[in-house]
């Protein structure tokens, strides 16, 4: 945030910054069981341990206020989406979000509320037929995935790292739904050191077909980047540039089929400074219709606040030292020798049928 001020990104009049209350329990429990959010709160008291529930782990250890820290965050998800579906706002933005990992009864991989499934709750009851949720983070978006497995008018799509190599584990093409809803959870599982070409190759080869397939009311998206290089989370090598073209193309899409309702969230991320300010600066320049150039230079006062805190040498533009990231369009003919196109081809293959879409088709 202090990035995106000394920018003037978000100084415009345009721009309206809102603050969040924490979420009322009745909305919580939409998705998350009553004996969860009571163990929730237990844990809010101080020092408390629930295995069953995944609190007071090494991932989700218990601390004071957790459930209202939780609740806020969730909070500003279902204010920045009902903005959205209201019609107040044509993009909201909750860096704060993307809670993905949490499940109906249980914390899991630092999440505990899950912001995402709360928001899409909210705006269905207000009557959106079809929602879409986009989930760009290193890790499989598994919690959201899970809590819409069997309601086929929400759709799910995680591109990600394999859970074969990675944490949760799941996420594979073959999960696409519940009998009822499939084709409605689609896996881009990704092999271990897929750079910025692979990925950006493998998102244009599914995203767009299945966003226009099922043309959503709201798309609700996540950016958690954690696939960089620098992050220590993950085994992917996505640069800042090949996941600021992504959310360039997230917003394409929801101007194209959803009316430009799109609420984009946050997420992972742990390389925070060289990764984390830089992407979601981007983000928000392209929500809030401010796109800057990857190389943009870094304001001298946001470096020098970074240098001083952190001792630690700042980013000197808004990409990387990796630079603007290109890819070889599907188009071009599918490489049985690529492991980055044998998983392209497993979901397409999958889950183009069950949406209509001819997996034969090129982009």
């Amino acid at each position: 945030m202090r990035l995106l001020r000394e920018l003037g990104i978000v100084n415009e009049p345009h721009i309206r910054l809102s603050p969040s209350e924490p979420v009322a329990r009745d909305l919580l429990e939409r998705v998350h069981e009553p004996h969860y959010v009571d163990a929730v709160m237990k844990a809010s008291q101080g020092d408390y341990t629930d295995e069953v529930c995944g609190l007071g782990t090494e991932d989700n250890p218990s601390f004071p206020d957790m459930h209202e820290a939780a609740a806020r965050m969730t909070g500003a998800t279902v204010d920045a989406a009902l903005a959205v579906w209201g019609g107040q706002s044509m993009h909201a933005v909750n860096l704060s979000g993307g809670m993905h990992h949490a499940m109906p009864g249980a914390a899991s991989g630092f999440c505990i509320y899950n912001d995402a499934a709360v928001a899409i709750k909210m705006v269905q009851e207000l009557g959106a037929q079809r929602v879409m949720y986009i989930d760009l983070d290193a890790h499989h978006g598994d919690g959201v995935e899970t809590m819409f497995w069997d309601d086929p008018s929400v759709l799910t799509f995680s591109i990600h790292q394999s859970g074969a190599t990675l944490f949760p584990g799941t996420g594979f093409p073959t999960d696409m739904g519940g009998p009822g809803a499939l084709g409605t959870a689609v896996n881009i599982a990704l092999p271990p050191r897929t750079d910025s070409a692979g990925w950006l190759r493998a998102l244009h080869a599914v995203l767009p077909d299945v966003v226009r397939a099922f043309q959503p009311d709201l798309i609700i998206s996540q950016h958690g980047c954690d696939a960089h290089c620098l992050d220590a989370l993950s085994d992917l090598r996505v640069n800042v540039d090949a996941q600021r073209q992504a959310a360039v193309l997230v917003h394409q899409l929801a101007h194209e089929a959803a009316q430009g309702r799109w609420v984009a969230l946050g997420g992972g991320g742990y390389s925070v400074v060289d990764v984390v300010p830089l992407v979601w600066t981007h983000v928000v320049g392209i929500a809030s219709h401010q796109e800057v150039p990857s190389d943009t230079p870094t304001p001298q006062r946001w470096q020098g606040y970074i240098d001083m805190l952190l001792d630690h040498d700042p980013p000197q533009f808004l990409g990387d030292r990796l630079g603007a990231a290109t890819f070889t369009p599907w188009s071009a003919g599918f490489d049985p020798d690529s492991e980055v196109d044998r998983a392209i081809r497993a979901t397409r293959n999958a889950v183009f049928p069950h949406l209509g879409i001819d997996a034969t088709h090129e982009l």
